[in-house]
């Protein structure tokens, strides 16, 4: 993955790593998401409508990733939120960008 990438990597060879992994089953729908605020997996999973399974799989890559943050309150039952770090926020205009460029093609 393009975070666990060496300190010497190319920059075209990062950006295409970052690219394939936003391009992962779900991993843009996510970020999308979570654009709007802290959310819990259930609100993720009816929002975005990825199975569970997959769901999980991006949020822990992206947890690795140091895009986002997983928050677990001692309640009963658990609560768990997640949210965008600063780094994963500064991915808006990008999204943006791309969203815009998608319209026009």
């Amino acid at each position: 993955m393009w975070y666990n990438g060496g300190v010497n990597a190319r920059s075209e060879n990062r950006i295409e790593m970052v690219l394939e992994f936003l391009g992962q089953k779900g991993a843009y729908l996510i970020l999308r998401q979570l654009l709007e605020g802290p959310q819990r997996f259930g609100e993720l999973q009816e929002r975005t409508q990825l199975l569970p399974r997959t769901l999980s799989l991006r949020l822990k890559e992206m947890e690795a990733a140091g895009l986002v943050t997983r928050h677990r309150f001692a309640e009963v039952p658990p609560r768990v939120v997640y949210e965008l770090t600063p780094r994963a926020e500064k991915l808006k205009p990008v999204m943006d960008a791309l969203e815009e460029w998608a319209r026009e093609a």
